[in-house]
């Protein structure tokens, strides 16, 4: 579930098996008020235009749609006696375009095209509002999938990363405690390269914030990142002493990041710091 804001009205959204549904019960109440919602859907759904509108996206993505009773439906559609509810038209077509839900997300929801096309039949204004915002929302939902996906595969290396030290940095006759410790400041060998600080650092700095340094990363700092800690294990394995280590981390991090900002100026950060240690 999310919610837009269209005109200063609060619109929900459900997914529902990767499709997303917007709810035209906000859209009228935004519209019209709350108190004649139903019938403003009822009202739309008798027009013959709509009928046929309906009809065609369920012939086009629905091969359990019933053709013989939206045939009927269309040829009463526009008299004055006929009527039509969003229960009825599902339940006699076996309709996916249009869902009813109840309960604490409750209300009338249509699929993204017919919702648009809702839109125009109340507000061209408001549909074209209520279009921008929905292709906001995606766009972000798109970044938000990419950092996560960057976030995951900085873990991944993470991994590989701890391995080379604990092939090579740790002694057999340390203790867990002192492992640990070892483990950490390698990891601020990273941090203070990419970021200019230790996690201890970011945590005094950011007493606000929930997680660590690296989960208010940007998409940029995480592929930097990311490559850190495949070259880090390497140097590890050459012998190369830490201090050389980050020295020369710094510079591939600086580098790196001039070429992702300059490809992606555009690009919205989430959080963190460009490189700082020199």
């Amino acid at each position: 579930m999310a919610k837009i804001t269209v005109q200063n009205s609060p619109i929900t959204i459900l997914n529902i098996e990767e499709k997303d549904y917007i709810s035209i019960t906000d859209m009228a109440s935004a519209k019209e008020g709350g108190s004649r919602t139903a019938d403003i859907i009822k009202n739309w759904l008798r027009n013959r235009y709509t009928l046929e509108f309906l009809g065609t996206w369920e012939i086009i993505h629905n091969p359990n749609f019933k053709v013989v009773e939206f045939d009927h439906f269309k040829l009463n559609a526009g008299l004055p006696s006929f009527v039509l509810s969003t229960s009825e038209w599902i339940e006699r077509t076996n309709a996916i375009g249009i869902i009813v839900k109840k309960g604490r997300y409750g209300g009338t929801y249509a699929h993204k095209d017919i919702a648009f096309e809702f839109g125009s039949a109340i507000s061209v204004t408001f549909k074209l509002y209520l279009i921008e915002e929905f292709q906001r929302l995606k766009a972000e939902e798109q970044r938000q999938i990419g950092w996560s996906a960057k976030r995951e595969l900085s873990k991944i290396n993470y991994r590989l990363h701890t391995h080379a030290i604990r092939q090579n940095l740790i002694p057999p006759e340390v203790t867990p405690a002192q492992a640990c410790i070892i483990y950490a400041n390698e990891a601020d060998v990273l941090n203070v390269a990419m970021f200019g600080m230790t996690a201890k650092q970011w945590r005094e700095a950011h007493p606000d914030l929930n997680g660590n340094i690296r989960d208010y990363a940007s998409i940029n700092e995480l592929i930097c990142l990311s490559n850190m800690e495949n070259l880090n294990a390497v140097f590890i394995e050459q012998g190369m002493p830490q201090s050389e280590r980050l020295i020369k981390l710094n510079q591939i991090a600086i580098q790196q990041m001039r070429v992702l900002e300059r490809s992606k100026e555009t690009e919205r950060k989430i959080g963190g710091t460009s490189p700082q240690f020199k």
